[in-house]
This record gives C-alpha cells, structure tokens and sequence, in this order.
C-alpha cells in the first residue's frame, strides 16, 4: 500500500470555496482503480492549511491511473486553482514495518 501525502496551503479567505470544491472532487479521485481512502484534514494553527492523505494500492494507481485520466482533468480545475504556492506531493511506502 502506498500513502500519498500533501499540504494544501489554499489562498486565504478561499477555505469554504475549496472545502466545497473538495466535496464535489472526492468522487473523481474514489472511482480510479487501486483507490482505497482520502483524508482531508485542516490545520488548527494555520487555517488555511489542509493535510491530504490518499492510500493507493501501487504508486502506478496514482500516477498514470488517476492523474492521467480525464477524472483528473476535472479534479484539477477543480481543486488547482486554490493553491499558494503549488503543493509538493510525496508517496510513502505503508508496507515497510508489515
């Protein structure tokens, strides 16, 4: 299992606006094979700060399944445009202490 992560910094006073966009992007993301969860959590300290962990079963599943499909496409237009600056995205390998 793979465990993708992200910090979301969203524009400030955009944190509604994104939490909505999010809502409508969610399913984009849970149709793609190899999809197991997605977790968007925000930041006490920075508000405007999220914390985005998606499982997927390969790392493939993420990057050719998901983001070279058209569900991306709509994901991005979606989500993309709410971020300053862009988020560094990062794959971990959940299996290392099975």
């Amino acid at each position: 299992m793979i465990l993708e992560s992200a910090l979301l910094d969203v524009k400030p006073g955009a944190e509604a606006a994104f939490e909505a966009a999010m809502k409508e992007a969610r399913p984009l993301i849970a149709a793609t094979p190899g999809f197991y969860s997605i977790s968007v959590q925000r930041c006490l300290e920075t508000p405007n700060r999220y914390l985005l962990l998606v499982e997927w079963e390969t790392l493939e599943d993420h990057t050719v399944g998901f983001r070279q499909s058209a569900r991306y496409e709509k994901w991005r237009a979606l989500l993309h445009h709410f971020y300053d600056p862009f988020p560094r995205v990062e794959h971990f390998d959940s299996n290392i202490f099975a």
